[in-house]
């Protein structure tokens, strides 16, 4: 694996991640939550939830076939929901962060419920070159995804320490790569390289941050793609745009945002300059429309980081879960999300 210099000491010190007394960090110091403001977040997640939470109507999707994913041209992108991404690269298949799960919990009887299906199902998927995995949270990180994915994947590349979850969990050891921020890898011709990004890691009460976390560039020839799993804003996309970019595509976190998290989820206009920063061409707002796991309305984040986008010249993206997004050919996508329940777009 190739390590990747940071050109940015003048920026923020964006060196290979370290380790204190067994938990990662991120470069800038995230303040934490203390125990009675993280009390009053779940007993308002808990109880004081606004209805618009969740859609009323029907999620629009275009359900996929084997077939239509084989016959799809080369830079072939498909959101399946959430931050689960397939992209079609070199003849082969690549999925970020999957989750098909019914719930993203750690148990599927309680915790936040779909808003739609996946519009292909884990069985009909065709071979998988390589899992891309960003951090270790349960709406990220599905055990049964993975499970299921186990035998029909070749490769999975991970932050350091996930991949040791992978393995606790069957995974072949021989598939896992686990790389450190800057670290990268190339495999089958593309090139991968975890990048920072400013988040938390844990499954459970007393694992807080023992894994990392990150963000990837995909480098396929003359295309490059970033996806950015979870993260607040931070002075690193500066550092990742000049050192990787420009990017054709980037794949950005715009949802779960809160005011009272505002150092490990971006709001929309920090989802718009990161992408500014990464220097991109067209942006693909994911992590958003499928569970609800903030308090803002569910069609908020698309309402939000369309409008900032038309204002500042920014081409965006929307398409439905299970339309292609061509990086040869690229196009807006219609605002499908006004339809569900017939919503009145105040920007046009």
């Amino acid at each position: 694996m190739a390590t990747f210099s940071s050109q940015a000491d003048s920026v923020t010190e964006l060196k290979t991640s370290r380790q204190e007394q067994g938990q990662y960090r991120n470069h800038e110091a995230v303040p934490g939550q203390g125990f009675r403001k993280t009390l009053r977040i779940f007993w308002n997640m808990l109880f004081h939830k606004p209805r618009n939470t969740r859609p009323v109507g029907v999620i629009p999707l275009q359900a996929l076939t084997r077939e239509q994913l084989l016959s799809a041209p080369n830079h072939s992108v498909f959101r399946l929901g959430h931050s689960t991404v397939l992209l079609k690269l070199r003849d082969k298949f690549w999925l970020t962060d999957p989750v098909f799960a019914e719930r993203a919990s750690p148990v599927q009887w309680a915790g936040p419920k779909r808003f739609h299906q996946p519009p292909i199902s884990l069985e009909e998927l065709p071979p998988i070159e390589a899992v891309i995995l960003s951090h270790d949270h349960y709406d990220h990180l599905d055990h049964q995804s993975i499970l299921k994915l186990a035998d029909k994947t070749k490769h999975f590349l991970a932050p350091l320490g996930v991949g040791e979850t992978l393995i606790k969990w069957g995974v072949d050891a021989s598939k896992v790569r686990q790389l450190d921020w800057w670290e990268g890898i190339q495999v089958d011709g593309i090139h991968f390289i975890a990048t920072p990004s400013q988040h938390f890691s844990g499954r459970g009460l007393f694992d807080g941050n023992s894994t990392l976390w990150a963000s990837w560039v995909m480098i396929d020839g003359d295309k490059r793609i970033f996806f950015s799993g979870d993260t607040g804003y931070f002075d690193g996309f500066k550092v990742i745009g000049e050192q990787f970019g420009p990017f054709d595509l980037t794949l950005m976190e715009t949802g779960a945002y809160n005011v009272d998290w505002p150092h490990i989820h971006m709001q929309p206009e920090e989802t718009l300059q990161a992408h500014i920063d990464l220097k991109g061409r067209w942006l693909l707002p994911i992590h958003n429309g499928t569970f609800d796991l903030s308090m803002h309305a569910w069609h908020e984040p698309f309402d939000r980081i369309v409008a900032l986008a038309w204002e500042r010249n920014v081409s965006i993206s929307t398409p439905q879960m299970g339309e292609a997004f061509s990086l040869g050919q690229p196009q807006r996508g219609e605002a499908w999300w006004l339809e569900v329940e017939n919503l009145v777009y105040q920007y046009q």
